[in-house]
C-alpha cells in the first residue's frame, strides 16, 4: 500500500513538472496587422492604341493595318514618346465567315500597341493625335507613379509603425510590457493597372485626362514578444 501511494505521488509530481515546463515553453506574444498607405500624384500614363482593318484578302487586310499602325506609331514618337515606351501588345488576323461557316467573307486584322508617357499633361493630346492617325481603339489610361519602388518602401515603413502602435495599445490594455519583434510577414499584393475602354472617334475638343491621386499600400503581420 505504501508503495502504491509513493508511486502515485511520484506520478503527480512528474505531471506538475511537465505542465510547468510546457507553460514555460509557450511563448508569450502579441500578433497584430499593420497597414501603410502613401498617397501620391501619378506622373505616368499608359494607353493601349489599336488599329483594326478589314479586307477580302488576308494580305490586303494586314497591309492596310500596317500602314495605319505605322502612322499611329510615328505620331506617338513625334509627341515625345520614346521607343522604349512603345511596345506591341498583340497582332491578330481573323477570317470572317458566313453564317454556316462554309465560306470566308473577309479578313479582319488587328494590331495594338502600348504607349507610356512621362508627361500626363500631354495625355489628352496623345489620344487625339493617335485617333486622328488611324487608331480606332483606345484603352486607358493607367496612371502610375514612376518611383513605385521608393513609395512601396515608404509604405512598408508606415506599416511597421502602425503595427507597433497597435501592439503598444494592446500591451498597455493588457497590463504587460511590449518586447522585441519576433516575426514579420509581408502580406501585400500587387494590384494590376485597370484600363477603361472607349470607342475611338474624331474628337471635337481635346480629350481631358485628370491625374488625381493613387495609393500605394503595404500590409504586414508582426508578432512581438511580451517582456
Amino acid at each position: 500500500m505504501k508503495v502504491r501511494v509513493a508511486l502515485a505521488t511520484s506520478c503527480f509530481v512528474a505531471a506538475v513538472a511537465a505542465a510547468g515546463a510546457s507553460a514555460a515553453a509557450t511563448p508569450r506574444t502579441i500578433t497584430v496587422s499593420g497597414t501603410g498607405i502613401i498617397n501620391t500624384v501619378p506622373n505616368q500614363a499608359a494607353f493601349i492604341f489599336g488599329v483594326t482593318t478589314t479586307a477580302q484578302k488576308a494580305q490586303a487586310s494586314l497591309s492596310a493595318n500596317a500602314v495605319r499602325m505605322n502612322r499611329v506609331v510615328d505620331v506617338l514618337k513625334q509627341l515625345g514618346i520614346r521607343p522604349a515606351q512603345l511596345q506591341t501588345a498583340q497582332i491578330t488576323l481573323t477570317p470572317e465567315t458566313n453564317q454556316s461557316g462554309s465560306a470566308v467573307l473577309d479578313y479582319s486584322a488587328s494590331n495594338t500597341v502600348t504607349a507610356t508617357t512621362d508627361d500626363i499633361g500631354k495625355a489628352g493630346a496623345i489620344i487625339d493625335a493617335a485617333v486622328a492617325a488611324g487608331a480606332n481603339l483606345v484603352s486607358g489610361p493607367s496612371l502610375t507613379p514612376s518611383d513605385q519602388l521608393e513609395l512601396s518602401r515608404k509604405a512598408l515603413t508606415a506599416a511597421m509603425a502602425d503595427a507597433r502602435a497597435r501592439a503598444l495599445t494592446i500591451a498597455a490594455a493588457a497590463g504587460v510590457k511590449l518586447g522585441p519583434v519576433e516575426t514579420v510577414t509581408e502580406n501585400s499584393s500587387t494590384v494590376p493597372p485597370i484600363f477603361s475602354s472607349v470607342a475611338a472617334k474624331a474628337p471635337s475638343a481635346s480629350t481631358p485626362v485628370e491625374p488625381g491621386t493613387v495609393q500605394t499600400e503595404e500590409d504586414l503581420t508582426v508578432t512581438f514578444g511580451i517582456a
